[in-house]
């Protein structure tokens, strides 16, 4: 008989979490103008609204952290850092950060213009941000298949390249690079294949371009290019990763994702000349060029992070718990986006609420509805973090209305999965009787989803 599969892990500190009643979070939510970022912790029972800083580290990150350097400058902590970017990923040049969104601000502070256009693979909330906070535009060149969430293609992250090269030739003069999300995590955490990658690049050099990786899960992509694309079956993550790095001229990463910390991120490249430029806003936006935002305890975590999670076997316990809710919900006749992706589940909010209107932000309402069930706390990934356009101010209504369930690594066992699904299951059978969503009481101007206010209709 076959051994069942179990997590290449085994737990060693718990944390308490406390259940709460159905009146409870009725009232909490309330309080929170039903924004789920603005509940306390203590109110949520299973927190699936991110996978960014909220992994569980491993022993060796921890001893790591007891040998942080936090010298202000030159600091061991920072080569150790360096040394795994170069070995790893392929890059002489690095900077480090406090997070992804600073990477990408310190980054775009050197390349994007007003009115330049910046093409990739459905740009996420913060990248999408800072290209419109400096009155640039976002163009999405994702395949057509993404947006079929029954579709059963292998790699939906996939830049479409017809669309890629028509932008270049009409507006190449307003382009100053092609950014790609590895992997793209608003078409519901889907890989891009080596190929694209590869073809990606090519066109790049044809137009005379760079080309930049948003990397926040890069480890979780290679994973998918070895157990899905012909001819990398047989090679190691690590492999993978040092081919899929050498296609890009430049890369912010995240490193609260695929390098398992809780704070800490770094944009690296291959041009001497763009990191001289990076360092000019590094320096003003995080601090020197060898902390950047980040202690030495913190480094060395990150650094021991990029080794671990570019092993098969932590890897494929991350995605198999993903996949176990997917299957779940997918027993459950929910629809979810397919096949499933490697940091969440996204569920079709269109077909679970086919009575509640676009304007009343449909994916919001059924993320509420899940909270209030049973505690657990997910994202919505539609027409809230879609924002308005930038000039017409009018709400961009995505193709996809998803509640994403983000799951942190190392963090919930396949039991606290079951109750997401029930929980799920539940509200689904109550569906036909949730026919009004929520209007807006306040706004930012930009990435508004964050610290929006809403009442129900």
């Amino acid at each position: 008989m076959e051994l069942p599969f179990a997590e290449s892990y085994k737990i060693k500190v718990v944390e308490p979490i406390r259940k709460s009643t159905r009146e409870q979070r009725l009232a909490w939510i309330k309080e929170a103008k039903y924004n789920l970022f603005n509940l306390r912790s203590e109110h949520v029972f299973i927190d699936l609204l991110t996978d960014s800083g909220t992994g569980a580290m491993s022993h060796f990150q921890w001893a790591e952290m007891m040998l942080g350097d936090e010298s202000y400058a030159g600091a061991s902590s920072y080569y150790k850092m360096k040394d795994a970017i170069s070995e790893l990923l392929g890059f002489d040049y690095f900077l480090p950060t406090h997070q992804g969104r600073a990477a990408e601000n310190v980054l775009f502070s050197v390349l994007v213009k007003e009115g330049n256009i910046v093409p990739g693979n459905s740009h996420f909330d913060t990248t999408k941000g800072h290209i419109e906070f400096r009155k640039a535009s976002a163009l999405d060149c994702t395949i057509d298949e993404a947006f079929d969430i029954h579709n059963p293609h292998p790699f939906k992250g996939n830049v479409d390249l017809n669309k890629l090269e028509a932008a270049l030739q009409k507006d190449g003069d307003r382009i100053p690079f092609i950014i790609i999300t590895v992997t793209c995590n608003t078409s519901g955490g889907q890989p891009v294949s080596m190929q694209n990658l590869r073809d990606i690049s090519n066109l790049a050099k044809k137009y005379n371009k760079i080309t930049v990786f948003d990397s926040a899960r890069f480890a979780e992509n290679a994973y998918f290019i070895k157990t899905r694309e012909a001819g990398y079956e047989n090679k190691s993550i690590r492999e993978i990763v040092k081919e899929m790095f050498s296609y890009a001229d430049a890369m912010t990463m995240s490193a609260k994702k695929d390098a398992i910390v809780n704070m800490g991120g770094f944009i690296a490249m291959r041009d001497q000349q763009l990191f001289r430029d990076a360092t000019v806003f590094n320096i003003i936006f995080e601090g020197y060029i060898t902390y950047g935002g980040m202690s030495g305890r913190d480094m060395n975590a990150l650094a021991a992070g990029l080794y671990e999670n570019t092993e098969f076997e932590v890897l494929e316990t991350r995605i198999e718990q993903v996949a176990y809710l997917g299957k779940r919900l997918t027993e459950f006749g929910i629809e979810v986006q397919q096949p499933y992706g490697g940091h969440a589940i996204f569920v079709d909010a269109k077909s679970f609420l086919p009575h509640v209107a676009k304007e009343q932000f449909i994916a919001q309402t059924l993320a509420v509805e899940l909270y209030i069930e049973s505690g657990v706390r997910g994202v919505e990934i539609g027409t809230l973090l879609a924002d308005r356009d930038p000039i017409t101010r009018e709400n961009r209504y995505p193709e996809l209305e998803m509640v994403r369930l983000a799951i942190p690594r190392r963090t919930y066992t396949n039991n606290h999965m079951d109750v997401v699904a029930i929980a799920l299951k539940n509200v689904w059978d109550r569906r036909d009787s949730i026919r009004t969503g929520y209007s807006l009481l306040y706004e930012a101007p930009i990435m508004r989803h964050f610290t929006v206010e809403l009442q129900k209709i």
